[in-house]
């Protein structure tokens, strides 16, 4: 498991099953950067230019990171049958596979045109190392800082980061029973 979630963490190498290969049923539809209304996006223009406020300038030209735009929703019925199918192949129920990734999701928008859809709420505010992972990256992306707009490359960036971010969360139930295991199995140096 140690090497499963070194791999998760390592976003120079595609992980199997999640960022390349045969992806798994909820991994397909996380992420996805969608157009709102439809259509394709023009990514040689500005529709994934960040301007929907993650970051600013702050003092010293600091990045302060700021609220964003997110629109909190329920899953959809695609997203459903996704969570549903996800959950039969771990053998665990779609009720369990909820309560990990969070009983609603998220559309973060980059912009007025562009948001990567369906972001479980558990995954968007899922924090490493003191900081709320997504939200940190984006704030350091804002039109006004970074210069220009993402690069197509980018943006499937966050949908990795996010996919990576669920295969962690999805590893918790044997993490934790992992450690409950290590934990009755360790040697009492107390009656050394």
């Amino acid at each position: 498991m140690g090497k499963q979630v070194a791999a998760l963490l390592d976003t120079e190498t595609d992980v199997p099953g999640v960022t390349c290969g045969k992806i798994g049923p909820v991994f397909k539809t996380i992420g996805l950067i969608t157009k709102a209304g439809g259509g394709q996006l023009d990514a040689a223009g500005s529709d994934l230019a960040v301007t929907a406020g993650w970051g600013h300038k702050g003092k010293e030209g600091v990045t302060m990171p700021a609220k964003g735009k997110l629109a909190e929703r329920s899953y959809d019925e695609d997203e459903t049958r996704a969570i549903d199918a996800e959950a039969k192949a771990r053998g665990m129920s779609a009720k369990d596979m909820l309560l990990l990734l969070g009983e609603t999701t998220c559309d973060i928008y980059l912009n007025g045109v562009a948001y990567w859809r369906n972001m479980p709420l558990n995954v968007w505010e899922y924090y490493i190392g003191g900081y709320q992972v997504i939200k940190k990256w984006l704030s350091y992306r804002e039109l006004e800082l970074l210069g220009r707009a993402l690069k197509p490359e980018e943006a499937r960036e966050v949908m990795n980061t996010a996919r990576r971010i669920v295969a962690i969360i999805l590893l918790q139930p044997k993490l934790d029973e992992n450690y409950r295991e290590v934990k009755a199995a360790a040697f009492d140096w107390s009656s050394q």
